[in-house]
């Protein structure tokens, strides 16, 4: 199974309040965001990580290069895409020829949760015959949540900008069969930009979706949010 990581954002909500690094070279408590990801998806058994990073902040790209020399004998190649792109579907559409003919993970790169939750989840998709299992969580802390409607039994039935009664949200965390390759692939030839209506063209396309609770996922988009993760983060030691 191979994980991929999305992080070409510009994180500008972050430099505007005075954030130097870029976001994915952001530490919680002394970890950088995308050397924890990585960190994590070795734990997970990775075959292969793909990142994409962006040509605005050459630092960014220059630690993932280290990261690639530095790689131990028991830990997962990582494949690097350097490339801006105008949105995290674009991102994704760059990653995808990375991704073909495997199962995969998918993430953006400021996501934050429980590791043994994530590890779960992990093993939940590799063990299941869905197309797709996406993260979810009730924990909502986001200016523009995607809610996520299912069924008794957790199967995904809808991907909602808003709703006043669907209590879960997207936790930004996509496990994903190759078929899903086919509706990025139709999405893009017909426009589409954003991570929600790719979403939405999956449970068009067919496929079967099941949705995975997390007690919370944090994303890191302003700067005291830096302290809310890693606060979570202690708790969860």
């Amino acid at each position: 199974m191979k994980f991929a990581i999305i992080a070409a954002g510009e994180g500008s909500r972050l430099a505007q309040e005075g954030v130097k690094l870029p976001k994915p070279l952001v530490t919680l408590n002394g970890e950088p965001l995308i050397q924890r990801l990585v960190r994590i998806f070795n734990s997970c058994g990775a075959e292969e990580i793909v990142i994409i990073v962006n040509t605005l902040h050459p630092q960014t790209e220059q630690f993932v290069r280290q990261m690639m020399e530095q790689r131990g004998a028991d830990e997962a190649p990582i494949r690097l895409c350097v490339r801006s792109t105008p949105s995290s579907m674009h991102s994704f559409f760059e990653l995808s020829e990375h991704l073909e003919g495997s199962s995969f993970c998918l993430t953006t790169i400021d996501t934050v949760f429980r590791e043994a939750e994530f590890a779960q989840y992990i093993d939940d998709f590799r063990y299941s015959d869905v197309d797709g299992m996406m993260a979810i969580t009730d924990y909502i802390d986001d200016e523009k949540p995607l809610f996520v409607a299912t069924d008794s039994s957790f199967n995904i039935t809808g991907f909602l900008d808003a709703s006043s009664s669907c209590p879960y949200i997207s936790g930004g965390i996509y496990c994903l069969r190759p078929v899903a390759l086919n509706t990025l692939r139709r999405c893009m030839a017909e426009g589409q930009s954003r991570m929600r209506n790719f979403q939405r063209g999956l449970i068009e396309d067919g496929l079967r979706l099941k949705a995975r609770l997390f007690s919370k996922i944090l994303d890191v988009d302003h700067a005291d949010d830096i302290l809310k993760a890693e606060q979570f983060l202690s708790e969860c030691d």
